[in-house]
């Protein structure tokens, strides 16, 4: 008999893995049955996994670590064993604000980019206003990365420039109101505002973190705990959708998947986009190549690194304007479980690194270093900037940062 799960999702390209993993059989031949409940707002998906409503979420990283550290709430400890993605995002600008910072047909440099957009920003507040840019939670990776690169770039976010929440479905509906001047934002929600002609993609958020971590999957630690065989379970289904998913001959049928109504109720030719790391940026535009627009499956990418958490957490300290904890710093770390990938995956000739941490943005112009069972896995994981995160030196990461 088929274990159950329910898993809680937004509609977005990178909840790929848990849904291919039930409609390819993967998740059958681990003795599991996937159920899925789409929600248009992470702070409902959320809501759903505390209360018991969901068993696991495609989650934002960070918002696990805010949950767990008691962040405008109080504190409930989750558990990340699974990262399902890595990048994936974009920065989205209306059609008159792209035209004056980024008027090319490719991605931009994000240091000319951030350079005229500061510019830009200069003039309006000689003027008395602001720009006012979406994300899709405080607590999510497209705040920190937008805010990282703003910030390197001059721009002082929430004093420069307004940031506001606008869930992933209805970013579209907010440029096209005026209601914001920019978004950060998943796909397939970038292409659905070049489609409706509202907006024009600018970066690709792997430009300004490469290999910088997006969603992952998220349990109440009780709940891991109590089910761990069948979590285990779930993660070796999930490892084989992704070795399905990244496949070419593969793409054409997970985007007609992704896009019932069920899950992304979307187009199947954009969703395709992000699938194949082909966008087009603007309407009517040719698609343009950015190699691991979203990376969901080699050199390790579902591996939870502790580093990342804890970069996750200095950024959280940063915009938040907190005081570094070690005991909160050790708590944000916790929430990623290498120990439980690994006990997942062992014996399965899964690659599987040998460290837990690394140094974020020490790797520059590398593209892979070859890897075997029990040996570190490595990537260019580099910041747009030359930008180095040490975990073992957080406060004096962020010192450098102020």
């Amino acid at each position: 008999m088929s274990e159950k799960l329910t898993i809680g999702f937004l509609p977005l390209v990178d909840a790929c893995l848990p849904i291919l993993a039930q409609e390819h059989g993967f998740a059958e031949e681990e003795g599991l049955s996937l159920d899925f409940v789409r929600d248009v707002s992470w702070a409902t998906v959320l809501d759903r996994l505390l209360y018991g409503h969901s068993d696991a979420a495609h989650m934002l990283a960070p918002l696990a670590i805010a949950t767990t550290l008691g962040r405008n709430r109080p504190p409930q400890p989750l558990s990340a064993p699974f990262v399902l993605g890595l990048n994936g995002n974009a920065v989205t600008l209306s059609n008159a604000l792209a035209a004056k910072v980024a008027p090319t047909d490719s991605l931009g440099d994000p240091r000319l980019v951030g350079a005229a957009l500061a510019q830009e920003v200069r003039e309006l507040a000689a003027r008395g206003e602001k720009l006012r840019f979406g994300v899709v939670h405080r607590y999510s990776s497209h705040s920190y990365m937008l805010r990282y690169w703003l910030a390197a770039c001059g721009i002082r976010p929430d004093r420069d420039i307004e940031i506001v929440t606008v869930p992933p479905p209805f970013v579209a509906d907010a440029l096209a109101s005026g209601e914001v001047h920019g978004a950060c934002v998943g796909e397939p929600w970038n292409s659905v505002c070049v489609e409706r002609g509202v907006g024009a993609i600018v970066l690709a958020t792997a430009q300004i973190w490469r290999r910088g971590v997006e969603k992952v999957l998220a349990l109440r630690e009780p709940l891991l705990e109590d089910r761990r065989p069948t979590i285990e379970a779930l993660i070796r289904a999930m490892r084989k959708a992704g070795r399905h998913f990244v496949e070419p001959e593969n793409w054409q049928d997970n985007a007609a998947i992704l896009a019932r109504a069920e899950y992304l109720d979307g187009d199947a030719g954009l969703i395709m986009r992000s699938i194949s790391d082909r966008l087009v940026l603007r309407r009517g535009g040719e698609p343009v190549h950015y190699s691991d627009f979203m990376f969901q499956y080699r050199e390790a990418a579902n591996f939870p690194w502790v580093s990342q958490a804890e970069w996750l957490y200095s950024q959280m300290l940063r915009w938040d304007g907190l005081a570094y904890s070690a005991q909160d710093a050790q708590a944000a770390a916790r929430v990623f479980r290498p120990d439980v990938y690994r006990s997942a995956l062992m014996g399965t000739g899964d690659v599987l690194p040998g460290a837990s941490s690394k140094v974020e943005g020490s790797l520059r112009g590398l593209t892979s270093v070859t890897a075997q069972q029990g040996a570190m896995v490595l990537s260019q994981n580099s910041f747009f900037d030359g930008g180095i995160f040490d975990p073992d030196d957080i406060p004096g990461y962020l010192a450098k940062l102020l």
